[in-house]
């Protein structure tokens, strides 16, 4: 077997690593862009979208660069283990196709998002050139392998489930980790 392929499977570490590598080129767009987006745009956002709570606002342009970074390398870990039990197991992990399914279907909620408020929202710019065929070339690759899993309706929501509780714990995370950092030592 050749160094590029992964398991018996012969699927590519393309395939595999290759997650990484695009969620990488992803979130390089919202760590450069997210907080000052989200400065420059709440305001408005709050007047066109009066329903939502006022603390989701509050939250919003209350991240800081820092803390969103810190974030995006709490997710860059799980994103990372993927990818290799992706590897590990020549990209027959449940846990690799559930993450890249989320990877996808969170590039889709991105397009959403940039549907609703009528314009750029960070991540709608990588999601249709680098989130979405990533996930298609990859499923296709693991389809013709013989080892992409079936996704019905549960599959879907299990991959969102993992991306939005990842995208969350990795935000509490980076939250505390700030406020752990703002607080004065007592030695």
């Amino acid at each position: 077997m050749s160094g590029h392929e992964s398991g018996r499977s012969g699927v590519g570490a393309g395939v595999t690593l290759g997650l990484l590598a695009a969620w990488a080129a992803h979130d390089a767009e919202e760590v450069l862009l997210v907080p000052r987006w989200a400065r420059s745009r709440v305001p408005e956002l709050r007047g066109r979208f009066p329903r939502v709570p006022d603390r989701i606002w509050r939250h919003l342009e209350s991240v800081d660069e820092r803390e969103f970074a810190t974030a995006v390398a709490g997710m860059a870990v799980i994103v990372a283990a993927a990818a290799a039990d992706g590897y590990r197991t020549g990209g027959r992990s449940a846990f690799y196709q559930r993450a890249l399914d989320g990877f996808g279907l969170h590039g889709l909620v991105h397009l959403a998002q940039a549907a609703l408020v009528r314009g750029y929202t960070p991540g709608s710019a990588t999601s249709p050139s680098v989130v979405i065929p990533f996930t298609l070339w990859a499923r296709g690759r693991l389809r013709r392998a013989g080892v992409l899993r079936p996704a019905g309706p549960r599959d879907v929501v299990q991959g969102l489930t993992l991306a939005a509780a990842a995208t969350v714990g990795a935000h509490v995370m980076a939250r505390r980790a700030a406020s752990w950092n703002r607080t004065p030592s007592r030695i």
